[in-house]
């Protein structure tokens, strides 16, 4: 009682785990399990009681620990080598909604583009509870033998960029898309150069691989511009190389293709410092340039980028898709491998 003879409440007791909120809330602690791990899954009638009971008490469990003690972790873990990249965004992103769909939550890390980063990425993986792994390596500099240890604890799927693991993999056919816009660019005008990306992973390593090819296939001469860095910064390395190739007189050629459409950003940027226009025709004076990736900036840049489509939204589906028929194995599954066809971008720089 209090001095004016009245009750005087105080807050009600902090609920620290599941056990204290069922037996705070009169509810079952195994139906409150079942609507913690899917709360479609209980009666409505009962899903409205759990759900005002957390309301009134103010209870949020820690998802982590109620992860942890399930027979079937509904994580995912992904990894990719820089979030500032829209195209990695895009499919961090692609990936947490299908994840959604499929009863599954995703944790996102990032290497920075570092060895030392992704290794750390990984290792943290390892010390989680995660029904799998989508990964898309940094490539050269990763740790294989880092890797063969994450895929040997949980499933494991790689993005975008191959390495020499027998893993799953959900990647773009470098073939076909690089095949594809060289023809294009042999079919309506100059043949084109290369500007060779960093050998940073094994896409660039194929691209510059696919160009050769269909040129010779073509009976074209393939001319490759060679890249003077190894470093992740394409947009710079791009300027920089086409800073230097621009200054040429006569131009070697004038349609130049990118492995990246990051790339094609920095020569587009040197063309227009030293006033030279970029457009379709190629007539005398202009040249044309092409990239790679469909970058979501790609139709904002000037002149618009004429580049090939990866088909984000199939990486991203049959990653989710791999793990989840692989739930509760590990390295007993063999290997998949998805090549996805990309789609040629026609606009106005090529």
């Amino acid at each position: 009682m209090s001095a004016d003879g009245g009750d005087k409440k105080g807050p009600p007791p902090k609920i620290k785990t599941m056990e204290e909120f069922s037996a705070a809330s009169g509810i079952s602690r195994p139906t409150v399990s079942k609507y913690f791990t899917d709360p479609e899954s209980v009666l409505p009638a009962t899903r409205e009681r759990i759900e005002n009971a957390l309301r009134k008490l103010r209870y949020r469990p820690n998802l982590f620990a109620v992860n942890f003690n399930r027979k079937s972790p509904n994580t995912l873990g992904m990894i990719v080598p820089l979030l500032t990249d829209p195209f990695f965004a895009g499919l961090v992103e692609l990936v947490e909604e299908r994840a959604l769909k499929e009863g599954y939550w995703t944790i996102v890390l990032t290497s920075h583009g570092q060895r030392s980063m992704e290794e750390r990425a990984i290792q943290t993986l390892m010390s989680l509870r995660v029904a799998g792994a989508i990964v898309a390596p940094l490539g050269v500099a990763s740790d294989l033998k880092l890797l063969r240890e994450l895929r040997g604890s949980l499933p494991l799927v790689l993005l975008d960029s191959r390495v020499d693991l027998e893993a799953s993999f959900v990647g773009t056919d470098n073939f076909q898309s690089i095949g594809l816009i060289v023809n294009y660019l042999l079919r309506t005008g100059e043949a084109p150069c290369f500007f060779e990306s960093p050998s940073v992973n094994r896409n660039a390593i194929e691209r510059r691989q696919a160009y050769v090819e269909t040129m010779e296939r073509f009976g074209a001469e393939p001319l490759v511009i060679p890249c003077p860095s190894q470093s992740w910064s394409f947009e710079a390395l791009g300027f920089e190389q086409a800073t230097k190739y621009l200054s040429s007189d006569p131009l070697p050629r004038r349609t130049i293709l990118c492995p990246t459409d990051r790339t094609a950003f920095g020569v587009l940027a040197a063309a227009s410092q030293r006033g030279l226009r970029v457009n379709r025709s190629g007539a005398a004076g202009d040249i044309r340039v092409a990239g790679h990736d469909d970058h979501p900036l790609s139709r904002f840049a000037s002149p618009s980028l004429t580049t090939v489509a990866q088909n984000s939204a199939e990486m991203a589906n049959h990653a989710v898709d791999l793990l989840a028929s692989k739930k509760g194995g590990g390295s007993k599954f063999a290997k998949d491998v998805r090549l996805l066809e990309a789609k040629l971008i026609m606009r106005d720089s090529a």
